[in-house]
């Protein structure tokens, strides 16, 4: 079964089969024209992603409070808060840049941990940037208009018949 049962409309890739673009989470590939309930998706992307980070922020609360129940100490309260905070910056930063290019995918595997303690940084990010575009859009546009642009280059330049050439001088038809 698959998770992504958007099909790109017709007007999206080029006739004769060119380059398909890429789908997006959530979103499929509607983002190409703007179609199918995309302002819909962008809402429904921000509200669930704000929710999310507002579930994680509560879950970390519930957290804290069993290190004070703990009576662990304020040093460990301290370093334990300071932990998630640098995380969840990191974390926004490292998603931030990722939607406007690609990600080096063995930094990205060595920093998946801290991105994962920071997650409430990563939802945030998805948020703000789900109330312009779809995350990822402007970098996957790009591509795909590069990749169109050189498939019509391509195509273009290939005219005419090669079988209707002219033959070389000297040379034998078999």
């Amino acid at each position: 079964m698959s998770e992504n049962t958007d099909v790109p409309p017709p007007s999206a890739a080029p006739a004769g089969g060119g380059p398909q673009p890429e789908p997006i989470r959530f979103f499929g590939t509607t983002w190409v024209s703007h179609d199918n309930g995309y302002g819909l998706r962008r809402a429904g992307v921000a509200v669930g992603s704000l929710a999310a980070a507002a579930a994680g922020c509560l879950v970390l609360r519930f957290a804290y409070q069993g290190l004070a129940i703990a009576d662990v100490g304020g040093f460990v309260n301290i370093l334990v808060v300071a932990m998630f905070a640098i995380c969840s910056a990191i974390a926004f930063r490292r998603t931030w840049e990722g939607y406007a290019r690609r990600p080096d995918p063995t930094t990205e595997a060595q920093l998946r941990s801290l991105k994962a303690i920071g997650f409430v940084g990563s939802l945030l990010a998805y948020f703000f940037r789900s109330l312009t575009e779809a995350p990822g859009e402007k970098l996957l546009r790009g591509e795909y208009e590069q990749a169109v642009t050189q498939y019509e280059r391509r195509r273009t330049s290939r005219t005419g018949n090669p079988a209707a050439r002219k033959k070389a001088p000297g040379r034998r038809s078999r």
